[in-house]
């Protein structure tokens, strides 16, 4: 009688063991879930759907939104194979991430070489969102300053920035796959306003010939009501473009982000760059009107 005590009391002992590593590996897998969840929506929204709770689309007063696209992409990808722009792209966007991540903003999405980023929401941060956007947007051009193609590496690598600020709503559209999106004529003027930014002028021989000489590198192309928001830290330097077309508008006045007395997020040194940080010789050029 003793021994089968003795076994039984074993065999507990062994099945709590067993369950309470069952549960641990459990709670790692949940744990895992949620992270997972948390980078591909806001994380009060991934907390709501997770309760069971119905996300309401709501609207927001007042954002500011960044959109950023590649010069050139398509000619850069033609002279590239799949899988080395698919390498790319991680490089560039690992390093975005790491540099959103010393701000109060959200990656909203990326396709294919548009990077699309805002701030304001879900959380509500008075004016502050447009500082955030204007800060992450210099940080992001030292970051491209440096950047290396590991395939290309004497390519310069060429953006444009656009950033608006204005009312929005957002929800999240999709079941299986769900997905927090932007509504509201203020995602479309910011997308406007990157794809009116710096344009290329002149042959590429000019364009090297005067790289040293043109001072209006490094600008972001930035919205009227944008510039108004930010005028009122005191501490961005904002230059005057003048008027641009802008689809479905006609012509509006705009003004180019030059800099700011604020400290910028230092860029993070790409993975893929260690130890060839000074492989790329070329500076980050724009060229404007």
């Amino acid at each position: 009688m003793d021994d089968l005590l003795r076994r039984m009391e074993q065999y507990a002992n062994n099945l709590e063991a067993l369950v309470g590593e069952k549960t641990e590996q459990l709670s790692q897998e949940k744990r895992r879930s949620e992270e997972l969840l948390y980078q591909v929506l806001p994380r009060p929204v991934a907390q709501q759907l997770m309760a069971g709770e119905l996300v309401q689309p709501e609207q927001f007063e007042c954002v500011t939104v960044y959109f950023s696209d590649i010069v050139g992409f398509t000619a850069l990808c033609a002279k590239s194979s799949p899988m080395e722009v698919v390498d790319f792209l991680n490089d560039l966007y690992s390093t975005f991430d790491r540099i959103i991540g010393s701000y109060d903003v959200y990656k909203v999405e990326t396709i294919g070489d548009a990077y699309m980023v805002v701030s304001g929401l879900p959380e509500r941060n008075g004016d502050t969102h447009a500082r955030e956007i204007a800060l992450l947007s210099l940080a992001i051009l030292d970051a491209i300053h440096c950047f290396t193609i590991q395939h290309q590496p004497d390519y310069r690598l060429k953006v444009r920035i656009g950033i608006h600020s204005g009312p929005v709503c957002a929800g999240v559209v999709g079941q299986k796959m769900p997905h927090f999106c932007l509504f509201g004529d203020t995602v479309n003027t910011a997308s406007r306003m990157e794809s009116t930014g710096q344009r290329e002028l002149g042959p590429t021989g000019f364009r090297v010939k005067m790289v040293q000489v043109i001072v209006a590198a490094l600008r972001i192309h930035v919205s009227e009501a944008t510039k108004g928001i930010l005028d009122k830290f005191g501490t961005f330097r904002l230059e005057l473009r003048g008027e641009v077309e802008l689809k479905g508008k006609g012509f509006v006045t705009t003004y180019w982000l030059m800099g700011s007395t604020e400290p910028v997020a230092k860029p993070p040194s790409p993975v893929a760059n260690a130890g060839d940080q000074d492989a790329n010789p070329y500076p980050l050029i724009f060229m404007g009107n």
